[in-house]
Order: C-alpha cells, then sequence, then structure tokens
C-alpha cells in the first residue's frame, strides 16, 4: 500500500484500529493466485510483537495454502468517503478519504488446543457482556465438539505493518473545516464516522461539540 508520510499512522494507532475493525480479509496465495476470506480476527499484543488469529471453514479451500508457514496479508479497513473538490477555496481534484491497515506475516495452523483457547477468548469478548451470553463452558460439549471439526484455526505472527489514514490531513485548516462541516450536514452514516475522525484530529479548529 502507497503511504505518504503525511497519510502515515504510527504504530500504536495502528494497532488500536485493527482491534477497533476486527473483521477483516485475510489475502494468501495459491500457485501465484491471490485468494481471500472475509472473517473477525483476534489482535494479540506480547511486548513488540504482533499476532493475529482466527478461523476459516474446513471445507474452505483456503486451508490449502497455509501449509509450509506461508506470508499472508490481513487487511483492515475503516470508515470511508467521498470528498467534492467543490469544499475546497481553491481549485483542485476531488478525492476519496479512507482508512486503512495492511498486516503482513507468516500463517501457521493452530494446534486443537490453541484453536480451543482462541475460541474460548472470542466468545468471552463478544459474549462476556450480554445477559445469558453463550460462553465456551455453557455450551453443550458435543456441539463444541462438532463445530471444531468443521474450521481450521491460524495465526499470523505480523511482521510489517502498513497503516493508512487518508483524511485530508493535507488541506489547509479552511478547507479542513469546510470539509467537516459538510460531511457532518449528511444524512449518511459513514460520512459522519469520517469527519468524526477528522474533527478529533484537529480539535482546535472547532469550538462546540460535532453535529448529527
Amino acid at each position: 500500500m502507497y503511504v505518504p508520510r503525511h497519510f502515515q499512522m504510527d504504530p500504536a494507532e495502528a494497532v488500536a484500529f485493527m482491534r477497533a475493525h476486527p473483521f477483516a480479509i485475510l489475502v494468501t496465495a495459491a500457485g501465484g493466485t491471490p485468494v481471500a476470506t472475509h472473517l473477525p480476527v483476534q489482535v494479540h499484543e506480547q511486548g513488540e510483537r504482533i499476532g493475529i488469529t482466527g478461523h476459516i471453514a474446513a471445507a474452505n479451500e483456503q486451508k490449502e495454502t497455509f501449509a509450509g508457514g506461508t506470508t499472508a496479508l490481513l487487511i483492515f479497513h475503516g470508515p470511508h468517503t467521498y470528498i467534492s473538490s467543490s469544499w475546497y477555496t481553491v481549485d483542485e481534484v476531488p478525492t476519496w478519504n479512507y482508512l486503512a491497515v495492511h498486516a503482513y506475516g507468516t500463517l501457521r495452523t493452530l494446534s486443537e488446543e490453541e484453536l480451543e483457547a482462541d475460541l474460548k477468548y472470542l466468545l468471552l469478548q463478544y459474549e462476556g457482556h450480554r445477559e445469558n451470553g453463550r460462553l465456551w463452558d455453557t455450551l453443550p460439549p458435543g456441539l463444541l465438539a462438532r463445530q471444531m471439526k468443521g474450521i481450521v484455526g491460524f495465526r499470523v505472527d505480523v511482521t510489517r505493518l502498513e497503516a493508512k489514514a487518508k483524511m485530508s490531513q493535507n488541506r489547509k485548516d479552511i478547507d479542513y473545516k469546510h470539509i467537516v462541516e459538510r460531511l457532518e450536514a449528511s444524512p449518511d452514516p459513514m460520512d459522519h464516522a469520517v469527519a468524526a475522525w477528522m474533527r478529533a484530529h484537529r480539535q482546535h479548529l472547532f469550538n462546540g461539540p460535532a453535529q448529527g
């Protein structure tokens, strides 16, 4: 991913972004052809090391690319929207604002014990706060055993992060503020999400709370 200096996220922001947007795209290669699966993942930090875990269906042919320490790419994507050049004070072309992180690393298959631990943590994360949440120990052992046979767990040990926040940082304050105001006036929730990020990163331009 091409990331000009003024659009770079710092590593801590990139990790926080991945955790906040855990529905990613896993990309590997089969005989030189890219293959991809959309799936939820979990991000783990161990000191400076980052690992990303998840699972795919055992019937998914992408599992055949997991052998031999394959290189994998996980794509995390956030809010994005069209930016009209009519919102600028000078003649310019329109553009698209977006947030994205590409995580590259070495993929390996999880053992049965590792997969069970990962699934327990996944359920705790998404069910632990719910009334009558379905945690691992509340589900029938037979059901769990059958379901685990139908999936393949994986871990990607991240070796490189490419993190991009292309959110009009290259615009002057007057244009930046105008873009945020136009996006906040839109009925589209995606526009509001982009505006919220932009507002938070140049708070000095805004006196009051976000609109909408």
